[in-house]
């Protein structure tokens, strides 16, 4: 892999769960200079490093670089946001002082609206934005289960043309081995991951905590996995992006080959967690509802998700 691109220069993974320790140990690996914030896991990183039991080759990365604040790091060539949604109140604190004249910020969050909260903060034309197609868990403190995917879309918060800067840290990231492609639109991308994203997620939180192949198979909701996955297309058609019918039928194939696959947010909502509402449902739905489309699936949904929250049942 001599002489094929690196993202380069200092990088921190912010949010070091799942998301954060694989696709950061995947950079390790690549010889990347990557250094990790951590809370509840920096001691055990520390003494056993990162463990990443993979499909595509496992890892073990030790020694970790490992901070317990964002001041001890200081300045940061690039800033990879991997952590929950309901988190983005700290982003000006933790980011902060990372951030420097010439810091990238590339966030691999869920949902809407991360993006254009970063930018706010800390100017349009640092931002990237990458979605993860992936299925792994956080099982222990540093250590992640991967069982597929690992595909990561990078698009440009203001696009140049060409998306010149999402086509480097795409060709980076397939030079660690993850599968990556650079989108022309970002907006898209997020629009086509919530096909997938509000009604797994959503319907396995609704229905008390359970997996994708109960969805499917023993609750019978396949009809209404479909009902909102038209209705999510027809939202991003009405913002411009036009995603193609036969995503539903991919998708629900692909999901059925998970198995009994643990979606992230029921994962959060059974662990007592926060749960990445806003992002996920809220802001789709907002966004519909300012678009003038209906969406009454997603609308009941929402609410049904906002009670089993309430609950805590």
């Amino acid at each position: 892999m001599a002489g094929e691109p690196m993202l380069g220069g200092r990088i921190a993974i912010i949010g070091a769960g799942a998301i954060g320790l694989y696709y950061g140990a995947r950079l390790v690996a690549r010889g990347e200079d990557v250094h990790f914030l951590l809370r509840s896991d920096y001691d055990v990183v520390c003494r056993e490093g990162i463990r990443v039991e993979s499909v595509d080759g496992d890892l073990h990365v030790h020694p970790v670089q490992a901070y317990r604040t964002p001041e001890e790091m200081g300045s940061m060539d690039w800033v990879l946001v991997a952590w929950k949604a309901t988190a983005n109140g700290r982003f000006k604190e933790v980011l902060g002082p990372l951030v420097g004249p010439g810091t990238r910020i590339l966030t691999l969050q869920n949902g809407l609206g991360n993006d254009a909260l970063l930018a706010e903060l800390f100017g349009p034309e640092r931002i990237l934005g990458g979605l993860c197609f992936v299925c792994i868990n956080r099982v222990a403190p540093g250590r992640v289960e991967h069982t597929a995917g690992g595909k990561i879309t990078v698009g440009e918060y203001v696009p140049e043309e060409g998306n010149p800067r999402a086509k480097t840290v795409s060709a980076a990231l397939k030079a660690a081995g993850i599968p990556s492609t650079a989108a022309d639109s970002l907006e898209h991308a997020q629009w086509r991951k919530l096909v997938w994203n509000i009604p797994f997620n959503g319907l396995a939180i609704a229905e008390g905590g359970v997996t994708t192949d109960r969805i499917l198979d023993e609750l019978g909701l396949e009809d209404e996995v479909v009902a909102l996955m038209r209705e999510v297309i027809a939202v991003a058609s009405a913002k411009g992006h036009t995603i193609e019918d036969s995503v539903v039928e991919f998708e629900i194939d692909r999901t059925r080959k998970m198995g009994a696959y643990r979606p992230s947010s029921m994962i959060d909502f059974v662990e007592d967690r926060p749960v990445e509402f806003e992002a996920i449902w809220g802001e789709p739905l907002k966004q519909a509802h300012d678009a003038g489309v209906g969406v009454p699936h997603l609308e009941r949904l929402a609410e049904r998700i906002r009670r089993r929250l309430e609950s805590g049942e």
